[in-house]
């Protein structure tokens, strides 16, 4: 039954049409927006969705394009990034631990997401290690979107699977009416005991400068999951050993075991405690605008163990080099992150250039892996990045951007665990975006020439890539319904992680090996979508298939080094393909309400060429439906997610069983949509489900929350 899963994706979205649902927060930028959804610029505003990503005005013709803001954004809200954009179509996450979650798109992750703040990247390390915490505060971001298509060259040519783009207000962008402008953002989430907080202050001091200030506190117990925390196939491992060390006569070792078998509950050594601070200026008239901010970012957070994953190394405390095994200690991890960003705006008038635009950013950031009480590994790291970008005045149809980007990080890895040597990467790129549109044809072409050096002096090793990638896109209008393709030719350079490491990694718990050899990663990407939007009904479909010369992945090998399990990068060609569907459908109008059901489907199939087997971590085939309730007053939403099981996996891999969350929410506006108060209350995971996310890690051993209640409160004035 090798197709099975078209056909299942072929009923499901039948199905889906006619009965069930997206949710409200995965909304895309040609899904039909309803008298609830009203333009506002506040604080988790909602709004129609119009993509803001920087240098560009518009990205008519992006396939697949998804933002999230409102008061869904506001329900949504957890410690990571990832977590909050899983209902968007084509979207998992990493799921490591409850206080570092990535977004994967499409079944890609890592270097191949580009996770951007207010259009450059966050300059942390999240995307060299999936247990480094993602540095985009979420309770004061003000938007989320989730970009791909050829435009994605804009922001770097290696983000083959797109972009996720955080959105604040760090640096204000207008001036607004009142004296001050307050927005504000409590909540509370029973699973995890979680509360949480922020807010923002924005303020004229003149007609045309404006001071910003924010802030937010978070701080999390455990976890709480629904069933058994270790995963049917390691449980059965932990049960054998326990077995094995009875009859051997070791009862008390058994019992430990038996113990850890049986765990249920709360995820040990899970918790969250997180703050940031933040404040920006800036100076705004009619000739451009320019301003600056400054922010901290601070967390820490607990790494729920494996079970067996102690290792051993040589204590510095010994000379006779006697070995003494570690990992029985918690692990956690402190991170703080200091940040420096500046934006700029110039009006260059009704010349062929519109504008000139400057976008950078400077941080200087931390992340030490305690074993208990003692400093374990020290990661600092120093980067920037800018931009400088000439924006085209739209002549007949004509418009488009140029510039060019620029990167540096020296990372330096301190202790006895360090896995990667200190390192240095600079890269350099130059970009082009032309759009055209002429009566019913779109067009998009974007080039883009990178060049990346990676050092590592104490391995006397140094690398140098270039790559050039390339997209096109047409898109046709037939009355409602439009059709496209995309094509891009994308390269990307290895990651001095993916060249570089060579030892254990604690937070991780694996003996991580890179290549220095690796080879630049080549691949041609293709997509056919249609999209029909009218006031009652709105759909969008995408077939998409990536082939790659010199895939580069990580997978397990079945060695033991330092009684950690080896895990080692390869290349290899792949192969990639997958759908994605989304649809919404309004049933009824009972006076000011609207009743309406919408749809997700999404299945990604990632297989190594020449026998290499399945990409590891890739997300199974996922639908997710709901019914809503909405006015002027309150909203009412029910909805239902099921994960199929994924048994395509690699060498070593486990399989991740299936499951369905069953979730509901309300939102009550006391004083109606236009004072921006808001009360909302939502049951999550409402039957207690087990659940395990197949990109992750540690899905064996960290599952995902159990049944958790949530009211949150939000306001702007």
């Amino acid at each position: 039954m090798k197709n099975a899963p078209l056909l299942k994706i072929s009923a499901s979205i039948s199905a889906l049409s006619l009965a069930l649902a997206t949710p409200a927060y995965a909304q895309q930028s040609n899904m039909v927006s309803t008298e609830g959804n009203t333009v506002s610029d506040d604080f988790h505003g909602t709004d129609d969705i119009v993509v803001t990503a920087p240098y560009v005005e518009r990205l008519d013709i992006l396939s697949g394009t998804s933002a999230i803001s409102g008061e869904v954004l506001a329900e949504k809200t957890r410690a990571q990034l990832g977590d909050i954009l899983t209902s968007l179509p084509g979207v998992s996450a990493t799921s490591f631990s409850p206080g570092a979650s990535r977004p994967v798109l499409r079944g890609y992750q890592g270097n191949r997401v580009a996770v951007l703040t207010d259009g450059i990247g966050n300059i942390d390390a999240s995307n060299t290690s999936a247990d480094h915490a993602v540095t985009i505060d979420t309770l004061t971001v003000d938007r989320i979107e989730v970009l791909r298509g050829p435009a994605v060259l804009l922001f770097g040519g290696q983000a083959v699977g797109g972009a996720v783009n955080a959105l604040d207000k760090r640096i204000p962008r207008s001036i607004p009416d009142e004296d001050i402008h307050i927005d504000a953002l409590a909540g509370y989430g029973s699973a995890a005991r979680d509360w949480s907080g922020g807010a923002s202050i924005d303020m004229p001091i003149t007609d045309r400068v404006i001071v910003h200030i924010d802030g937010s506190y978070r701080n999390s117990d455990d976890l709480r999951s629904g069933g058994y925390i270790l995963s049917p196939n390691l449980r059965a491992e932990v049960l054998d050993f326990a077995a094995e060390e009875a009859s051997e006569g070791h009862l008390e070792e058994a019992s430990e075991a038996r113990e850890l078998a049986d765990q249920r509950g709360r995820i040990p050594n899970s918790a969250v405690k997180s703050w940031t601070a933040g404040g920006g200026i800036a100076f705004i008239d009619e000739g451009g605008n320019i301003g600056v901010s400054y922010s901290i970012y601070d967390t820490n957070y607990g790494i729920p163990a494996r079970p067996g994953a102690s290792h051993a190394h040589e204590d510095e405390e010994h000379a006779d080099g006697e070995e003494h095994a570690e990992g029985e200690v918690p692990v956690t991890i402190g991170l703080r992150q200091y940040r420096f960003d500046l934006r700029g705006e110039v009006n260059l008038g009704d010349g062929f250039l519109e504008k000139l635009r400057l976008r950078a950013g400077y941080a200087d950031y931390t992340h030490t892996e305690f074993e208990g009480d003692e400093v374990g590994t020290v990661f600092n790291s120093q980067g920037i990045e800018a931009r400088v970008e000439l924006v085209q005045n739209d002549r007949n149809g004509w418009r488009g951007a140029s510039g060019i980007q620029y990167q540096s990080r020296d990372l330096e890895a301190i202790g006895a665990e360090a896995f990667v040597p200190p390192n240095t990467t600079q890269q350099f790129g130059l970009f082009t975006l032309q759009e055209y549109t002429k009566g019913n044809l779109d067009a998009e072409i974007a080039m883009r020439f990178d060049t990346a050096k990676l050092r590592a002096d104490t391995l006397g090793l140094s690398r140098t890539f270039n790559n050039v990638s390339a997209a096109f896109g047409l898109g046709y209008h037939i009355g409602d319904l439009k059709i496209g393709t995309n094509i891009s030719r994308t390269g990307r350079a290895p990651a001095v992680e993916e060249l570089f490491s060579n030892g254990p990694h604690i937070a991780t718990q694996a003996y991580e090996m890179g290549e220095p050899d690796l080879k630049s990663e080549r691949a041609w990407n293709g997509e056919l979508y249609a999209r029909y939007e009218t006031p009652e009904t709105a759909f969008s479909a995408t077939l998409y298939n990536n082939r790659f010369d010199n895939f580069i992945y990580e997978a397990e090998t079945g060695d033991i080094e330092d009684d950690l399990p080896v895990f080692q990068y390869f290349q290899k060609d792949a192969k990639v393909w997958g759908v994605e569907f989304q649809a919404s459908q309004r049933l009824a109008r009972f006076g000011s309400s609207n009743l309406s059901v919408d749809g997700v489907a999404d299945y990604t199939r990632a297989k190594i060429s020449s026998g290499g087997g399945d990409v590891p971590r890739i997300p199974p085939l996922r639908l997710l439906g709901g019914v809503e309730l909405t006015n002027a007053s309150f909203d009412l939403r029910g909805e239902v997610e099921f994960n199929d099981d994924q048994t395509k996996t690699a060498a070593f891999e486990t399989p991740t069983h299936g499951f369905t969350l069953v979730n509901a929410s309300a939102t009550w506006r006391p004083f109606g949509r236009d004072r921006n108060i808001a009360l909302i209350a939502s049951a999550n995971n409402i039957f207690d489900v087990t659940a395990r996310r197949a990109a992750s890690f540690t899905k064996d051993f960290v599952p995902l929350v159990g049944r958790d209640f949530r009211v949150t409160a939000r306001v702007s004035f």
